[in-house]
C-alpha cells in the first residue's frame, strides 16, 4: 500500500485557490488522454463528453462505484448510485499542455486548471482551482482533488486503486487543519 507522501496535499496557492502537483508516469499524451477521453477519465475522476476546443462543452458524469467498491458516506449515496452531472466549459485548449475549464460551484463557477509538464519519461501534473467561493469550499474540493488524483496515480502506475471515500473525511479534516493555519 502507498504511503501518502506530504507532497500529495494541495496547497492554498491565494485565499480562493488550491493547487496539485504530482508526478505521473508519462509521456504526457497518455495522462493528457486521462484527462480529456471519456473512458479513461471515468477510471479516476468521472466520465461524460468533452467537446476538445476553447468554448466546447464538458459534461462531467460522476459515478464513483466505476473505480471503488467502497460505500461511500450518507451524503453521497445517492450521487454514487445514480450518478451526477457536472456541466461546464472549456476555456483554454492546448493539447497536451493545457486545459483549463468553469466548474460549477457555490455562487459563481470556479476554474480548474490542468498543466502538464514533461520531466523525463515522467509528467508534471498541476491542478488549480481557482475562484472559490470559501474557505468551505476550498476544503471541499481539496478532499475530493486529492482522493481522485491518488486514483489517477494508481490508474497510471498500474496499481489497486487505492481507498476513495474511507479516505474523503480524513481528508477533509486534514485540509480544514491546513487551511485554518493559511
Amino acid at each position: 500500500m502507498r504511503q501518502i507522501d506530504e507532497r500529495d496535499y494541495g496547497v492554498a496557492a491565494a485565499p480562493n485557490e488550491v493547487r496539485f502537483e504530482r508526478l505521473l508516469p508519462g509521456p504526457a499524451e497518455r495522462v493528457w488522454a486521462y484527462i480529456t477521453e471519456a473512458d479513461k477519465r471515468r477510471q479516476w475522476l468521472a466520465g461524460g463528453e468533452m467537446d476538445p476546443r476553447a468554448g466546447g462543452t464538458v459534461n462531467l458524469l460522476f459515478r464513483h462505484s466505476e473505480f471503488t467498491d467502497e460505500e461511500p458516506p450518507d451524503q453521497y449515496r445517492e450521487m454514487n448510485e445514480q450518478g451526477f452531472v457536472s456541466e461546464g466549459r472549456i476555456l483554454e485548449w492546448d493539447p497536451p499542455r493545457l486545459m483549463a475549464m468553469t466548474w460549477p460551484g457555490e455562487g459563481e463557477d470556479s476554474r480548474v486548471e490542468f498543466e502538464l509538464f514533461p520531466e523525463g519519461d515522467k509528467v508534471l501534473l498541476v491542478v488549480t482551482h481557482k475562484r472559490l467561493a470559501d474557505i468551505g469550499e476550498m476544503v471541499n474540493v481539496s478532499g475530493g482533488w486529492h482522493a481522485h488524483l491518488n486514483v489517477l496515480e494508481a490508474v497510471l502506475s498500474g496499481e489497486k486503486t487505492p481507498a476513495f471515500w474511507s479516505e474523503i473525511k480524513s481528508l477533509e479534516a486534514a485540509y480544514t487543519d491546513r487551511f485554518d493555519k493559511t
